[in-house]
């Protein structure tokens, strides 16, 4: 139940990167909305890893967590916001996928 908590908390995190996204491209009263949802998003995802980490190992648990939040957050600029996705890019994102799966698979 942890891990499913630790991979919702990512996700979360993935979220208010990408409200921060579009609040940037946003105008008017459309950037507040986005600055909002960003904070619901961090105090969900915040929230979630504290939860996780009362049973998981805390490097591991953040190790995770940003790791969720950071391919997430890249995918989400290469398919959202149309950054480029060279194959360097690319590489580099599978093996933080790998990386995270690892620390999943050696976690006890």
């Amino acid at each position: 139940m942890n891990w499913i908590l630790l991979v919702i908390a990512g996700l979360f995190e993935v979220a208010f990167a990408s409200c921060l996204g579009k609040a940037k491209e946003a105008t008017g009263i459309e950037t507040t909305y986005w600055y909002l949802g960003f904070l619901v998003c961090l105090t969900i995802s915040m929230f979630l890893l504290v939860k996780a980490t009362q049973e998981l190992p805390i490097g591991t648990a953040y190790a995770v967590w940003t790791g969720i939040g950071a391919v997430g957050s890249a995918l989400v600029g290469i398919l959202i916001f149309k950054e480029p996705a060279t194959f360097w890019r690319l590489f580099f994102i599978t093996t933080l996928i790998t990386s995270i799966v690892g620390l999943k698979v050696v976690s006890h």
